[in-house]
């Protein structure tokens, strides 16, 4: 079974793309250019890497021959409590505690292929959802392509694949097998994105009431992944479930 540190490294390449803001009613921000890269760095004695270079630039005129408006590097030898990654590359993220008083969020980061899908979910300070980020990535130097929007008629019905879920007390994920149908009136409360993406996110959450945040990728007509975040009736991040459907 492979580590959390080698499904990290899934992710490894310069990934063009963007970041959109969008608000809870779906409506569009801010679109700003991106280049993100990591990069193997220092290997061990046997070839393994040991250290990846993180690099994120940012070009909010829009031009990316252009300097970048922000430019953001860092080093990881290590991965935080806060993430997960699963066996495809693709990870979740996010606030271990919600406390009163403090903002809360939570990343869901899709890799297939030579794409990534992420997006991020953000709430104020007391509670409320506040806005998404959906970042729309591309392999550099490749031929990969923007999936279309996605729709309810698209996602209604059964489903079925795996599901791996690694909790917070115990980082080796439980696999087992999966069977969703979504109905008409569940997807009533889904928020739908573009690049084939959905999110389902509470409009208030509370450190008295357990909740959910829930984000998927639709990137075949046939194929779903879905990433589920879960919080206990404390605030406290429970568990991360990764499902692969298909039908």
């Amino acid at each position: 079974m492979a580590s959390q540190w080698q499904n990290f490294l899934l992710n490894l390449g310069a990934w063009q793309g963007s970041f959109t803001g969008i608000s809870p009613t779906g409506t569009l921000l801010k679109d700003t250019p991106s280049l993100l890269t990591l990069e193997a760095g220092e290997q061990n004695g046997d070839g393994a890497v040991t250290m990846v270079r993180f690099s994120l630039q940012r070009f909010e005129g829009g031009d990316r021959s252009a300097a970048p408006s922000s430019d953001l590097s860092q080093e990881y030898r290590s991965l935080g409590r806060q993430v997960v990654f699963f066996d495809t590359g693709t990870f979740c993220k996010g606030s271990l505690q919600l406390a009163p008083g403090t903002v809360f969020g939570g990343e869901f980061g899709f890799v297939h292929g030579d794409r990534r899908h992420r997006l991020v979910l953000l709430y104020g300070e007391c509670g409320s959802a506040d806005q998404l980020v959906l970042i729309r990535e591309f392999r550099v130097g490749s031929d990969a392509q923007e999936c279309p929007p996605l729709t309810a008629e698209q996602v209604q019905g059964p489903w079925q694949g795996t599901a791996a879920t690694i909790a917070a007390d115990w980082p080796e994920p439980d696999h087992a097998e999966a069977q969703v149908s979504f109905s008409a009136g569940e997807l009533a409360g889904f928020q739908w994105l573009a690049d084939g993406g959905y999110c389902r996110w509470p409009q208030q959450v509370s450190h008295r009431q357990a909740f959910s945040v829930e984000a998927g990728w639709l990137t075949a007509p046939d194929r779903l992944e879905r990433l589920i975040r879960r919080y206990d009736g404390s605030g406290a991040w429970i568990s991360a479930t990764h499902e692969v459907l298909l039908r």
